[in-house]
């Protein structure tokens, strides 16, 4: 059941702020400014789910007979896409529309680009470094400064980190064998009761939902912002922007709710959709001015989009590695992150050109025991004898590696396959370079190793033919300083509107191989100080 069923959908007045999209950049936007006095308005093309169905939708994610899209309602017509290219992208396996987007469901994890990440960029790490302290302290992460590959800090983690599950105790003595560091996983959860919170209670279902709200999702500044006064529109599928007649600035966002179509004006507007669904929407917004779509002067909105591939993997081992006991990683290693092909004492180094690396130990690598037991084609004290057999000494590794911006990999519009509201779908165009897979090999080969000095069994492996996607879309609307390469300037206004501000990772030059999460949210925050400026 949704919060609320008929509620009033008619556009406001014409109010300073219209923010498109309620997930982290679009509610720490709306909540920024609204405590600053200004009036906001948020479009939400999805529903607005109501807090105390997350049991309910817990049940649906582990129980069978449910599509794991039904969980927060994907799928149908109105999600459709296509995708084209070397490999199938699996678009809604991992999103959510709905007030919160993404962060309903994601895994929470929440790391500072490093500083080389920045070199391709018109900012620095300097430049938002303050605004990822702001950020963690919104997300309420939990964290501590044992990473020596992080990049520097100027204020303590707001919450204490969370102590490593136990079978991160297991790779810590093959890990220290081998010179590899492990440290602590930056986490968007409560591991102490935070901002109106509780801590985390374990529930082990962090993706696809949190039933108990430890962990952060983004309806918790939607809230805070309807409290400083802003006003939530759920249901409100915006499939076009219009301009003034001198073609400067964005005048309305045109929106459809299940009683008709309105017209929002605005003084400024922000793009919050992510990286899919706002260069589809400028796509969609076309004139005689702009033919090509909105602030697509450039050729570039929708084009270098980028992904982070995964590589993992696992086996069995003669100890008991308590897996599925933490829904979520502990521990992790940058240690290949700058230099992925850097060598330690036990592992060799590689000359290969790679790409950013980041490895990850999963402590819930194996089958649960409700998996196998309804996966398994026995009853009684046979099935009790096959899950004790199969479950509980499993153990795993995964990683990220980062991939480079590359025209060819974009976002288009497919005009041969509409949604419900007769609009083009989105067509995604995608493939993984020959880089990207080499760094793949590597993460395996270090993942080889350390399974090795474990004398673990392998039993899978996913890398570099059989990758597949974190879900981190970014780079479709880069930024930069010459309006002829990029979408939007430093300030995140885009080069061809100057009341139209992009907040996602749409606007990221590079990947890395961090999850981008605290980097929208700080980018929101900085986006939101310019936009105050000029109101």
């Amino acid at each position: 059941m949704n919060a609320s069923d008929d509620p009033d959908r008619t556009p406001s007045e014409r109010t300073d702020v219209c923010v498109v999209g309620a997930g982290p950049a679009g509610a720490l936007v709306a909540h920024s400014l609204a405590r600053r006095g200004h009036d906001v308005v948020v479009l939400e093309g999805g529903d607005r789910f109501d807090f105390d169905d997350r049991k309910q939708r817990m049940e649906r994610s582990i129980r069978p007979g449910h599509d794991a899209l039904s969980v927060w309602d994907m799928g149908g017509q109105r999600d459709a896409y296509t995708s084209t290219g070397e490999q199938f992208y699996p678009l809604n396996h991992a999103r959510v529309k709905g007030v919160g987007g993404t962060t309903l469901h994601w895994q929470g994890m929440v790391m500072r680009l490093h500083e080389s990440d920045f070199e391709s960029w018109p900012i620095s790490y300097d430049d938002l470094r303050p605004y990822y302290a702001r950020a963690e302290t919104a997300l309420g992460v939990a964290g501590a400064d044992d990473n020596p590959f992080a990049p520097p800090r100027e204020t303590p983690f707001p919450l204490p980190a969370f102590r490593p599950s136990y079978s991160d105790s297991l790779f810590a003595e093959a890990c220290e064998k081998l010179g590899v560091t492990m440290h602590s996983v930056p986490s968007a959860r409560n591991s102490e009761p935070y901002d109106d919170r509780g801590q985390c209670v374990s529930y082990g279902t962090c993706k696809p939902v949190c039933p108990s709200g430890a962990k952060y999702s983004a309806d918790v500044h939607v809230r805070k912002a309807e409290a400083e006064g802003a006003r939530i529109i759920d249901r409100a599928r915006v499939h076009r922007l219009e301009h003034d007649d001198g073609g400067e600035r964005i005048e309305a966002a045109v929106y459809a709710t299940p009683n008709g179509e309105h017209r929002q004006e605005a003084r400024e507007f922000v793009l919050a959709g992510g990286g899919v669904e706002t260069p589809r929407l400028l796509l969609l917004s076309k004139s005689a001015q702009y033919p090509q779509g909105f602030a697509n002067s450039s050729g570039a909105v929708g084009r270098y989009f980028m992904e982070h591939l995964f590589a993992g993997m696992g086996g069995r081992i003669e100890r008991r590695t308590r897996q599925n006991h933490v829904g979520f990683m502990t521990s992790e290693c940058h240690q290949f992150y700058d230099e992925p092909g850097r060598g330690t004492d036990g592992i060799p180094d590689s000359g290969d050109e790679l790409t950013p690396l980041k490895l990850e130990f999963l402590n819930y690598a194996g089958p649960s025991p409700v998996e196998i037991a309804l996966g398994a084609n026995e009853w009684g004290d046979d099935l009790l004898s096959s899950i004790r057999q199969q479950y509980g000494n499993d153990i795993g590794m995964g990683a990220l590696a980062g991939q480079r911006p590359r025209a060819e990999n974009r976002i288009t519009l497919d005009h041969g396959t509409k949604d419900d509201h007769g609009n083009p779908v989105p067509k995604i165009h995608w493939q993984v370079d020959g880089r990207t897979k080499a760094t793949l090999r590597r993460a395996n080969e270090i993942q080889r190793a350390i399974l090795g000095e474990l004398d673990a069994d392998i039993t899978w492996q996913v890398g570099p033919d059989n990758t597949g996607p974190a879900f981190h879309h970014m780079g479709t609307t880069r930024m930069g300083t010459d309006p002829n390469e990029s979408v939007v300037n430093l300030r995140l206004r885009t080069h061809d509107f100057e009341n139209c501000t992009i907040a996602s990772s749409s606007v990221f030059v590079t990947s890395g191989a961090m999850n981008p999460t605290l980097t929208i949210a700080a980018l929101a925050l900085k986006a939101s100080d310019h936009i105050h400026e000029r109101l």
